[in-house]
């Protein structure tokens, strides 16, 4: 990949978005919020967060993030209503308002990651799920399985929970948690397919829900590298067998840099994140796109927030 456009975005990515007149403003990890009414202008910044810090930017990965979901949404509205309304801009995504689940459905087919880690250490119990002994990094469960985690406010950690912690502390009702967890698995199963014909492997991802009256969607994002992680399938049995990691093209590459060559999981100060760094991390992002979507991005280096004003303005959204 040439990473030329990559390396002039660098002084050009979106920190954050200043556009009050949107309406009321809510700031994430990498969403800038604005609330209008009954919809919401979600724009996808190049924020960078792992182990709950906000470590850097990421040049174009908004933009990325951005147009995958937008792809996904589409191709998995069949099998759950979701939120999109317009999409008037590569980084945003106007939105249907909805009262949001304040849990976050995590489903995996493999045993890496995070669980791996809790695992080893033996806190996956948490999840309130049985997993037998002696399993390997990386192996595939039987089929795949929720390990749920509480929605944190901005600076809070996610904690594990169990479903049935959930349905006693009223986070979802019986009938709601039933068609969220289906709503799941079907999402879930139509990307592992799809992901197969490109080549990839969806090992896990992470979906959102929200109500409006009784009506039941999908929110946030989906299957992003920033939410799920994706394998290269015709490596993925060479390296199982002999203990490798397998090739990732998503968020864990920056989590593995962070453990290995900083030492850090999460615990006190970020380090800085080294240009180059930041560079590769964005070829695994478009990577990720043009696999899973077949088509190239035509990447234009330049300032993202004068552009997406620009577009508001073009749309509508802004006066």
């Amino acid at each position: 990949m040439n990473t030329s456009a990559l390396h002039a975005q660098l002084p050009h990515t979106l920190q954050q978005v200043d556009l009050p007149a949107l309406g009321q403003h809510y700031r994430g990890k990498v969403r800038d919020t604005f609330r209008r009414g009954d919809s919401l202008v979600l724009v996808t910044t190049d924020r960078l967060s792992a182990f709950d810090h906000v470590l850097t930017t990421i040049p174009f990965k908004g933009e990325v993030l951005n147009r995958l979901a937008a792809f996904w949404f589409e191709r998995t509205k069949h099998i759950c209503a979701n939120h999109v309304l317009d999409v008037p801009d590569a980084n945003v995504t106007v939105a249907r308002a909805c009262q949001p689940f304040t849990v976050e459905v995590v489903i995996r087919g493999y045993l890496t990651g995070s669980l791996w880690r809790d695992y080893q250490k033996g806190t996956h119990t948490a999840y309130g799920v049985p997993f037998p002994d002696g399993l390997r990094k990386d192996e595939a469960f039987p089929a795949p399985i929720i390990t749920p985690s509480t929605k944190a406010e901005y600076g809070q950690h996610d904690e594990p929970i169990s479903e049935q912690e959930i349905l006693a502390r009223g986070l979802a009702s019986a009938r709601d948690w039933a068609r969220i967890t289906e709503a799941a698995r079907g999402l879930f199963q139509e990307g592992q397919k799809w992901a197969r014909t490109r080549g990839l492997i969806l090992v896990d991802t992470k979906y959102e829900f929200g109500k409006v009256g009784d009506d039941l969607y999908v929110i946030d994002e989906m299957h992003t590298p920033d939410s799920s992680r994706y394998w290269v399938a015709d490596e993925y049995e060479k390296r199982f067998a002999a203990g490798e990691d397998q090739r990732m093209l998503d968020k864990e590459n920056i989590r593995q840099w962070l453990i290995r060559e900083r030492n850090f999981s999460g615990q006190g100060k970020p380090p800085p994140i080294p240009d180059d760094v930041r560079v590769e991390l964005a070829t695994k992002y478009v990577a990720a796109f043009e696999r899973i979507t077949g088509t190239s991005l035509a990447l234009q280096p330049g300032d993202v927030h004068a552009r997406i004003e620009r577009s508001l303005r073009e749309k509508g959204y802004l006066k």
